[in-house]
């Protein structure tokens, strides 16, 4: 990885008329901003659909795209919309906040319009695009429908046959649900034709995206349910533990995720069949993957199914790298990221030597008493990726209106940081000076922003995952501002070498061809 620097803004934070950022417009904008601004990299959240809570972390499917994502303007563009049947629609949010209720209670009727008619007169590739994506879609589609045939309850709550799959159970469910099986199908094909797009166009002008991975799946997901076998469940298909983090200093109970736990001893006697076909799956669709909580492949936390806390959990044994040469050994050498943040062990270090995956550096945290890691620049190695914060921390100017007053003062003397340069352009700075082959800064830091942009506070329900930049706030002069300070600390991008015109070549032809004395 060449020495450059990237901004971190989810799809669902881009300015958008319809209630959430989308694929469209606003997104190539913001590719053209970062090109303008000296950036290499667009990072984003997961792109996978939300469920209860909002969160990209907690998903009906890995391998899914999200529906909210898909650009009503592009399909009107194409001739599945016609605008009044989207515009005149009140989409109950302010330009700085999406409201996720009413996109759940909106959306997806405007979809249904788009699909009929797309599928009455399905696009040359669409039979291709259900081949390709024959692993995972056939099952989404049949577990949504479902989903919506049971008034959205997890699928831990249908009819018994259904639960566990029965053959005959699920074949009378497809004939039954079949066109709406259509329908999901058909949105994951609007959503992938407008992602690729997107993609095309900024690999185009030299940015690339980095994705995220979150390490667990959802419990009310259709990767639980189809395939049972891969998690720890009892006879009953209900988990025996559950993630979470442990009691420290950010939380005296710990954090309790809820997510059902890998077997991981079924995972590795069929060679993480599962494990390779998600990380080939979404390598696909971004150019890096960043793995969250990569820890838990060294060790993961376990807690008892149905507690309240994460108070009752015990350290367990991952798969550690057993898991990593198996997805090398079929996909290669994919360009990945740990995030290698929380308690490091000796074995998590090991763990990411051994896989030679650069981790994460959270600037925020060189600062915090309660934490015990060196994350000062000083310190950082070049294999690294460089943050001020992530989408779970307060953007700087959150974060020195709550971090303890010694906190900050070391901070202002580590940095030398100044009122007038403005403290997120002096922590901004720290990253970027550093010897990190990669800086990345979240876009609220980059418009100034404070608490009030903080996309997500971990352990907390309700408020999260819901900041958006308003219109235009990616200005020209702020574009600017960025390219000089790539500039001046060597993280502009490479500038590609420039094709020699016919004169020059005619020219370089003639001296090859003349004898040598």
């Amino acid at each position: 990885m060449m020495r450059a620097s990237g901004i971190l803004l989810h799809i669902s934070s881009l300015p958008s008329p319809h209630g959430i950022g989308t694929m469209g417009a606003a997104a190539k904008d913001f590719v053209d901003f970062l090109v303008k601004a000296g950036q290499a990299y667009w990072q984003i959240l997961p792109v996978c659909p939300t469920s209860y809570g909002d969160s990209p972390y907690q998903s009906f499917s890995t391998f899914a795209g999200n529906p909210y994502f898909i650009d009503l303007d592009l399909l009107a563009k194409a001739g599945l919309l016609q605008p009044e049947e989207y515009e005149s629609i009140d989409w109950e949010s302010t330009p700085g906040c999406v409201n996720y209720g009413a996109l759940y209670q909106k959306r997806y009727a405007v979809l249904h319009k788009a699909c009929a008619r797309l599928l009455a007169a399905p696009p040359a590739d669409y039979a291709d695009f259900l081949a390709k994506n024959a692993f995972w879609l056939p099952d989404y589609a049949l577990f949504m429908a479902l989903k919506d045939a049971h008034n959205g309850v997890c699928w831990q709550q249908w009819e018994e046959p259904l639960r566990r799959r029965e053959p005959e159970t699920l074949a009378a469910a497809r004939a039954k649900y079949a066109a709406d099986i259509d329908f999901w199908q058909a949105v994951q094909y609007l959503f992938y034709t407008q992602w690729h797009d997107l993609k095309a166009y900024a690999n185009a002008q030299g940015i690339e995206i980095i994705g995220d991975l979150p390490i667990y799946v959802a419990e009310d997901s259709v990767d639980v349910w189809s395939c049972p076998q891969e998690f720890q469940l009892d006879e009953n298909l209900v988990p025996t533990e559950v993630a979470g983090c442990p009691p420290d200093g950010f939380s005296a109970t710990g954090q309790l995720w809820g997510n059902p736990l890998f077997d991981w001893d079924a995972m590795a006697a069929n060679g993480y069949a599962w494990w390779v076909r998600r990380i080939r799956h979404l390598c696909g669709i971004y150019d890096v993957l960043r793995i969250d909580h990569f820890r838990g492949f060294a060790g993961y936390y376990a807690i008892p199914y149905g507690d309240k806390t994460a108070e009752n959990g015990r350290w367990r044994t991952g798969p550690g790298y057993a898991l990593f040469a198996a997805v090398k050994k079929e996909l290669g050498s994919p360009r990945i990221i740990a995030e290698d943040l929380g308690f490091l062990t000796d074995d998590v270090r090991a763990l990411l030597k051994e896989c030679a995956y650069p981790g994460m550096k959270v600037l925020e945290f060189a600062f915090d008493s309660r934490d015990g890691g060196d994350y000062r620049p000083h310190s950082y190695p070049t294999n690294c990726i460089a943050y001020t914060g992530t989408h779970d921390n307060e953007p700087v100017d959150g974060w020195f209106g709550t971090a303890l007053p010694d906190d900050i003062e070391r901070a202002i003397q580590y940095l030398n940081l100044t009122k007038e340069e403005g403290m997120n352009w002096g922590m901004m700075r720290g990253i970027w000076s550093s010897v990190a082959d990669l800086a990345v800064v979240q876009a609220q830091d980059v418009l100034g922003l404070g608490h009030e942009a903080r996309m997500n506070t971990p352990a907390t329900l309700g408020g999260n995952w819901c900041w958006r930049a308003l219109p235009g706030a990616f200005t020209p002069e702020l574009a600017q501002k960025l390219h000089d300070a790539m500039e001046l600390y060597g993280r502009l991008p490479e500038e590609p070498a420039a094709e020699p015109d016919e004169t020059e070549k005619s020219e370089d032809a003639e001296k090859a061809a003349e004898p040598k004395t």
